[in-house]
């Protein structure tokens, strides 16, 4: 059983697709995606099927990342739907319409339901915590606040009070390689842009990558040292 934790996908379907062709995950493994499976990218109706057909062939955990929370809050007019337009959901809205024209009308109750239901504050192993943004590091994943869960950068990390490691996303690393911290690593490498889609095999200490181009590639975490 493998626990393999995938970055932030924007939308990216298509790297999406394909990395989990070339990690093939099984019903036994567990899967953590790391959150913002929406906006900016062009099919996030397409990422969001796919991790809702994960649910029934692997162990999903799926988190919450800090733009579910402003397409819910944009949903529940919490939030002026203006702004979260403008940062990506746009290109949300449009993945689901027929006409080029964007309603919530084409939002499946589905999607809603998985985002606001079963998405996860934070995951936890004997080794290692997963998080979309950041933890606190004085403070356990149940005492942590939604700015350092899913606002908080990464340059703000330091070694977790529970001597465990930290994968999390939310930092785009342009370069398109995931960055190590002391007992801390972001797998965010800015799919949506030029870069590339992180899957990390947690136990195997291996990176597999992939990007809209439909291009793979593998290298291990020994390489970030």
């Amino acid at each position: 059983m493998r626990t393999l934790a995938i970055g932030d996908i924007h939308g990216c379907s298509t790297a999406l697709r394909t990395l989990l062709d070339a990690v093939q995950p099984g019903v036994e493994d567990t899967v953590v995606t790391l959150g913002d499976y929406t906006d900016r990218g062009p099919d996030s109706k397409g990422v969001l099927d796919i991790l809702i057909q994960l649910e029934t062939t692997t162990q999903l955990k799926p988190l919450t990342g800090n733009h579910e929370i402003l397409l819910l809050d944009a949903y529940a007019e919490r939030l002026d739907a203006g702004a979260w337009l403008q940062v990506g959901g746009r290109e949300t809205l449009l993945s689901y319409s027929l006409n080029g024209q964007i309603s919530w009308n084409d939002v499946p109750k589905a999607h809603l339901d998985f985002l606001e239901k079963r998405c996860l504050r934070y995951y936890e192993t004997d080794t290692h915590l997963f998080v979309h943004a950041n933890a606190n590091a004085v403070y356990q994943l149940a005492d942590q606040s939604d700015d350092w869960l899913f606002w908080m950068r990464f340059d703000d990390s330091y070694p977790h009070v529970s001597g465990k490691t930290m994968i999390c996303g939310h930092t785009a690393q342009k370069d398109g390689r995931p960055v190590r911290k002391p007992m801390a690593i972001c797998i965010d490498t800015w799919v949506y842009g030029q870069g590339w889609l992180t899957c990390m095999d947690v136990g195997a200490g291996e990176f597999i990558q992939a990007n809209q181009a439909g291009e793979v590639r593998r290298f291990p975490l020994s390489e970030l040292d």
